[in-house]
């Protein structure tokens, strides 16, 4: 028997936290951070492309 199986499971947790969930928050925040700003920016374009985005997600915005 080996006596590095506690080191694998640990190695797994830390490989699960970087390889799933670290670049699923990251990406939620970053789209977040990008859907606020174009929501508030002063060019028409920009706004009216985050409000038809808002509207085609079901999110209610007026």
């Amino acid at each position: 028997m080996s006596t590095n199986s506690g080191l694998i499971t640990s190695n797994a947790g830390l490989s699960l936290w970087q390889d799933k969930i670290l670049p699923a928050l990251l990406i939620t925040l970053f789209s977040g951070i990008l859907l606020f700003f174009t929501g508030f920016a002063e060019t028409p374009a920009l706004h009216n492309a985050a409000h038809d985005g808002r509207h085609s997600a079901g999110f209610p915005c007026h």
